[in-house]
């Protein structure tokens, strides 16, 4: 295959499978601490990346494997911990809205740093992402109001994806093995997220995972959520660069909507309906595959 159209597919795998986990982590948080479900499906994906690809990495240069550090620390532990407290603290809608800013955030950094271009297509498709997103969030009956320190959180942890996938795309240049990567990345994120276990009462009590509907979700979020999707995404990274790749994130509120419908049961109303065809219009202008001006003759 291409390895283009392999990465775009690659990228529509890991939006589909990332726009399940909100169903999942809703399923496991009736047992689990959000901290537990994050440190047990990274581990478990981290066990699962070493059985696929046995062979250690051998990174000798100590500025690489700062980066791989920082990646760890943006990717894993800082984005999901600083999403969950601030859903401790702010709404659902309000989180989801403000993380939806990352891929904009991702373009700044990637231009700044990378020096990526930006197509005035872009700016075009995020405000009309964005206007899904919000469309999605009203829908969701919480009325979107200012809660200072729960959206700065979310404003951070966008902040933080997008750093990480710019880390992750100065990592594609080394021409490291991707699941060697992804899972040293696991690593020192789980390693950052240690320090946190005490503080936040975990527990090792898998007696918990008896429970058939528990195993699966946990199962469905190491194997396939982490390691395989962090898979997936930093081979695309490193295949579309971190702009073309990170609007796909623009399409998980859509996944997430339907898997809610199908196995939830949420009533699917005509604002989601139209958020979702403003959501998938954005992630097209955004990709480049509408022309926003008639070419000349």
């Amino acid at each position: 295959m291409n390895p283009t159209l392999a990465a775009h597919a690659a990228a529509i795998l890991t939006i589909l499978i990332w726009g399940a986990t909100f169903t999942s982590t809703k399923v496991l948080l009736q047992a689990f601490a959000p901290i537990e479900i994050l440190f047990l499906r990274f581990l478990l994906g981290a066990c699962a990346l070493l059985l696929a690809c046995p062979r250690l990495l051998h990174v000798r240069d100590r500025r690489r494997e700062v980066i791989f550090a920082l990646a760890g620390l943006c990717g894993v532990t800082l984005y999901f911990l600083l999403e969950n407290i601030a859903l401790s603290y702010s709404t659902a809608s309000n989180v989801g809205v403000l993380v939806g800013i990352s891929p904009f955030l991702t373009a700044l950094l990637a231009r700044i740093v990378l020096g990526e271009s930006l197509h005035p297509g872009f700016f075009v498709g995020f405000v009309c992402a964005m206007s899904g997103i919000i469309c999605i969030a009203v829908n969701s009956n919480a009325v979107l109001r200012l809660n200072p320190l729960g959206d700065v959180l979310a404003l951070l942890a966008a902040l933080t994806w997008a750093f990480y996938s710019i880390l992750t795309r100065k990592i594609g240049d080394y021409g490291y093995n991707t699941l060697q990567v992804t899972r040293r990345i696991f690593c020192w994120g789980l390693l950052f997220m240690l320090p946190t276990l005490p503080l936040s009462g975990f527990r090792w009590d898998l007696a918990r995972l008896a429970r058939p509907e528990m195993l699966a979700n946990l199962l469905f979020l190491g194997l396939g959520a982490s390691a395989l999707c962090f898979a997936t995404w930093n081979f695309t990274i490193r295949i579309l660069g971190a702009i073309k790749t990170s609007v796909y994130i623009y399409a998980v509120p859509v996944v997430s909507v339907i898997t809610a419908t199908l196995l939830l049961g949420e009533r699917l109303t005509g604002l989601a309906l139209t958020g979702m065809a403003l959501i998938i219009l954005g992630l097209v202008i955004s990709e480049g595959r509408l022309p926003l001006r008639r070419p000349k003759a």
